[in-house]
This record gives structure tokens, C-alpha cells and sequence, in this order.
């Protein structure tokens, strides 16, 4: 794989930005998955552009993946007793289709795994769709360990993944 260029996102890179996200629920669609049927929620994409937390990766000069890290606990997952606050949270991460099966998924939660040591977080977090079993594997495959399930009627995410921001280590909870 060549190098990678991550950077902060700008506001004029919103179509860039929800591109990549329909690209990858265009794609889950095909394969019958229903995540992320639905049009991508621009305002918060945007709010994030604004507070450089939505991320561009690109190859070559081109966007290849996009990817949210921030401290953002969504309180209906992340209870008081999981010290939201010690954690960074991956949102909104999604792949090009040419760029998918070459590990970019995997360098881009190293990456995010990075941030969280160097901004002293214990964890590096994320929920994931609740019913794409393939996705959790996915997740447990790259170190993540399922706490729990959060089953809330109108949410269709609620698994609740997160691996130490020190890879290598075994932090107990």
C-alpha cells in the first residue's frame, strides 16, 4: 500500500466527505446489509468539518476514506460508569470501494488509536450497527472487544466496541 495522507477536512470537502459515506451504503446495500440507508447527516458532518474532527485520507491525491475521531460519548451508549472521558470515539468511518481489501480500515484505527495515546485516552471507542455481525468481527479482528449491546428502538447502532489506546497492552476494566 503507498503512503497515506490524513488531514482535517474542510467545510468545501462536504461532497467529498458524504461521497465516501454513500459509496459505503451503496455498497452495503448490495450485499443486503441496511446500514446506513439513509442520507448521510450533513449538519453534523459539518460540524465536524468545522471542528476538525472529520478526517480525509488520500492516496495519490485522491479520497480514499473519511473517518470522525473525537471525545463525543453519545450519552444514550456511553454510561457514567464507562468514563466516557477517558476514551476517544470513532464515528463515521468509510471506505472507497477502490481502495477497500488493502488494510486502509485497519491503518486508519491505528491511526485513531495513536491520537487517543497521545492525547492521553485509555481507549480508543466506537458503536457499531447493532445487527452487522460481519462488521463486529471486523472490529474483534482489530483488537476491539464487545462490551455490550445497547438495544434502544429508535437506534440502529448500539454495539459497543473499544481496544487500550496503547497497542500491545492488556488493560482490565
Amino acid at each position: 500500500m503507498k503512503d497515506l495522507l490524513i488531514r482535517p477536512g474542510r467545510v468545501d470537502e462536504l461532497g467529498t466527505v458524504e461521497a465516501l459515506l454513500q459509496g459505503a451504503s451503496t455498497w452495503l446495500a448490495s450485499r443486503g446489509i441496511d446500514q446506513w440507508q439513509y442520507p448521510p447527516h450533513r449538519a453534523r458532518i459539518v460540524t465536524a468539518l468545522e471542528q476538525g474532527v472529520c478526517f480525509l485520507v488520500f492516496e495519490d491525491g485522491e479520497p480514499i476514506a473519511t473517518i470522525q475521531v473525537d471525545d463525543f460519548a453519545d450519552p444514550e451508549f456511553w454510561k457514567p460508569d464507562d468514563d466516557p472521558g477517558a476514551a476517544l470515539y470513532v464515528h463515521r468511518m468509510a471506505t472507497s470501494r477502490s481502495a477497500a481489501g488493502r488494510g486502509v480500515g485497519g491503518k486508519l484505527l491505528d491511526w485513531a488509536t495513536d491520537r487517543a495515546a497521545e492525547q492521553g485516552k485509555q481507549w480508543l471507542r466506537l458503536d457499531a450497527w447493532k445487527d452487522n455481525e460481519g462488521l463486529h468481527r471486523y472490529y474483534e479482528g482489530a483488537g476491539f472487544t464487545l462490551l455490550r449491546i445497547v438495544d434502544l428502538p429508535h437506534r440502529r447502532s448500539g454495539a459497543l466496541f473499544q481496544r487500550p489506546s496503547k497497542r500491545g497492552t492488556d488493560i482490565n476494566r
